[in-house]
């Protein structure tokens, strides 16, 4: 039955894979004897590549229950030989009661026990600023917006985060989570209150779940940058027309160095202070995690010369994968687009010879633990200033792998465009959206270096610090290549033209 349960779920990635076998590893009651919880972990085996292992939380449906009123897709069914009637197995995050009972287990400290192992319910000195079980009970709402994970919210105070694709070791996002709260003045996260994880008797421990506090907001970040944009387009297109000798032609890492002019102040408006600010707090995040010294997972380390071959063999592997990608899949695409392939599958000499030159590098600076995938839908907009959450790093990687340190540089440029519309609108608006991406990326550089100048991550050298985020953009343009060419076609254009912009135009 579990194959087919699984691929019905939207948090189930093995979607694409070819399922060998699927094992229950362990089944714990939860809440009992009050409630028939239990949580599931199922290992599942696949044709090819390694095997996974999914935290699937159940509830007995009774007979007696209408079952009318179900999701067909989260209900399990089938009978045992012992029993006469028919046994239903239902989502038990979308039980009120299950869900309350998860936020008072964490709040007491409790314990579950299974055939090989417990979980442990786990509360953090910060809950009981948070809420405290004395002032009543929250009500439990399951949200509806995450799809590798699941999230519950309760009242305006806490949200439970539930990991679906689950390994042994400290989940990246609880583990950064409680560095932030314990051992870091930074505030601009969300305070962890609690957590859940399983212990099996070998002392194997693994995260199921984070507790957090609730941060009040009006959306992530991505669609407060759509929102101002899309406005920006509006007055662009009923304004003066934009010179070409108005675009700023220098790199962005000198244009950073200059004064922000009034004009671009003027056509783009606030959102370059809400740049800086968001530059701001990504500085000011880098430099929490990299303000360990006695925890052994956060204390920076110095780059070595086998960091650094690893990242070029990394950035080598993705060029050879994404660039055979492009070469099979161009002659699908309309001309304008298959163009643009072109141009960018004639630069891959030129791109395998910038990660070389990254390569023979003599990097001074030091490596620490970074958030791991970074984008303005990990952030949200209060109104007023950015909170940064989701600390869990790609999930298609393995924990380990996300739990590297690595350069605080990777990726930090807000660079930002829109996929859809005719060509006539892009070609008309394709200049407006280059001033925007030139000031605002100048703009959150600026703010993030005037923060961080003097940090350890930092190269002293121009140089040396130019080649670094040219390094890190052009692997993330290559990376984001494959990613719409597997995902999101349509889009392909958006990595293709950064990709051209960064081999002729270097930061």
């Amino acid at each position: 039955m579990l194959p087919e349960f699984l691929m019905r779920r939207r948090w189930f990635g093995g979607k694409a894979r070819g399922i060998r076998a699927v094992k229950v590893s362990d089944i714990v009651a939860v809440c009992s004897p009050v409630l028939r919880c239990y949580l599931a972990l199922v290992q599942v085996g696949y044709n090819s590549g390694t095997d996974e292992t999914y935290d699937i939380p159940l509830v007995h449906v009774p007979t007696s229950v209408s079952q009318a009123n179900l999701d067909p897709a989260s209900v399990l069914k089938f009978r045992y030989e012992n029993f006469s009637e028919e046994i239903v197995l239902g989502d038990a995050l979308s039980n009120d009661r299950f869900l309350s009972c998860l936020l008072d287990a964490i709040a007491q400290g409790a314990s579950f026990y299974g055939a090989g192992g417990e979980i442990r319910a786990v509360p953090t000195n910060a809950l009981a600023a948070l809420w405290q079980p004395a002032q009543g009970t929250l009500a439990p709402s399951l949200m509806k917006t995450e799809q590798s994970n699941s999230s519950v919210l309760y009242g305006d105070r806490l949200v439970l985060k539930i990991f679906r694709r689950v390994e042994e070791g400290i989940n990246p996002d609880l583990e950064i989570g409680l560095f932030l709260t314990e051992q870091s003045p930074f505030r601009n996260v969300p305070l962890v209150a609690g957590h859940l994880e399983y212990v099996s008797h070998k002392g194997a421990r693994t995260s199921l779940g984070t507790l957090q506090g609730y941060v009040a907001n009006q959306g992530d970040a991505w669609q407060f940058t759509l929102k101002d944009l899309s406005e920006y387009y509006g007055r662009a297109q009923r304004g003066s027309s934009l010179g070409t000798d108005e675009i700023p032609r220098d790199p962005i890492l000198a244009l950073s160095d200059q004064a922000i002019l009034d004009l671009a102040r003027r056509r783009i408006g606030p959102y370059l202070e809400s740049a800086a600010l968001l530059g701001r707090r990504t500085a000011e995040l880098h430099m929490a995690l990299a303000s360990a010294r006695q925890d052994p997972a956060f204390t920076p380390q110095n780059w070595s010369e086998a960091d650094q071959q690893a990242f070029v063999s990394s950035a080598m592997d993705l060029v050879t994968t994404n660039f055979g990608l492009l070469r099979r899949l161009k002659s699908e695409m309309p001309d304008n687009i298959r163009q643009e392939a072109d141009r960018v599958l004639s630069f891959e000499y030129k791109t395998r010879q910038r990660f070389q030159f990254f390569g023979a590098l003599r990097l001074s600076t030091i490596l620490t633990r970074i958030h791991g995938d970074y984008h303005l839908g990990q952030v949200l907009f209060t109104g007023t200033d950015f909170v940064i959450i989701d600390f869990e790093g790609e999930p298609a990687r393995p924990l380990e792998e996300r739990r590297k340190k690595r350069s605080p540089l990777h990726a930090p440029l807000l660079q930002q465009t829109t996929a859809d519309g005719p060509d006539e609108r892009l070609r008309v608006l394709g200049p407006r959206a280059y001033y925007w991406q030139k000031w605002v990326s100048a703009v959150f550089l600026k703010a993030y270096l005037e923060v961080s100048r003097d940090s350890q991550f930092i190269p002293h050298s121009r140089e040396d610090l130019t080649l670094l985020l040219d390094a890190y953009l052009l692997d993330k343009a290559v990376y984001e290549l494959g990613y719409e060419l597997n995902n999101r076609p349509s889009w392909v254009r958006i990595p293709l033209e950064g990709i051209s912009q960064l081999l002729l135009d270097p930061v």
